[in-house]
């Protein structure tokens, strides 16, 4: 009497192995599927410093752009405060200029109506100035 007929659990676990082994040759000599073979993606860090990096770069070059534009106002409220400085009758010191994107404002005060007109006219005669804005008060004597 052989093994498998003393007990059928044996018979059950060769026919078991013999059905692995046959899975396992199978197997042998076959390419992984493809996504097997694919690079692994950048780990989230990598992304995420990437992001980081870009952002730095845009704010550096929106921050540039500001510094820029902050000087071409500075350098033209200059101009302008120049130009009033150099005119006769108008008192330059007592009349403040800002300049944004070329508009020009002038704060203070002139002592006639027609000193106030006479310093848009100034500003509105100096390279860059796109529009006068003209907050100066009429105070007589200052």
């Amino acid at each position: 009497m052989s093994r498998t007929e003393e007990k059928p659990y044996y018979r059950a676990l060769g026919i078991v192995m013999a059905g692995i082994f046959a899975l396992g040759l199978a197997a042998c000599g076959r390419e992984p599927p493809p996504a097997a073979k694919a690079s692994p993606p950048p780990p989230p860090a990598a992304k995420a410093d990437a992001k980081a990096d870009q952002a730095r770069e845009t704010a550096a070059r929106e921050a540039a752009a500001k510094a820029a534009a902050a000087s071409a106002n500075a350098a033209l409220a200059a101009k302008v405060k120049e130009a009033l400085g150099a005119t006769k009758g108008l008192n330059a010191h007592v009349i403040d200029v800002t300049a944004a994107d070329g508009v020009v404002t002038l704060f203070g005060t002139a002592d006639t109506p027609a000193l106030r007109d006479k310093a848009t006219q100034v500003a509105a005669g100096v390279q860059g100035v796109k529009s006068v804005e003209n907050k100066l008060a009429i105070v007589k004597g200052s």
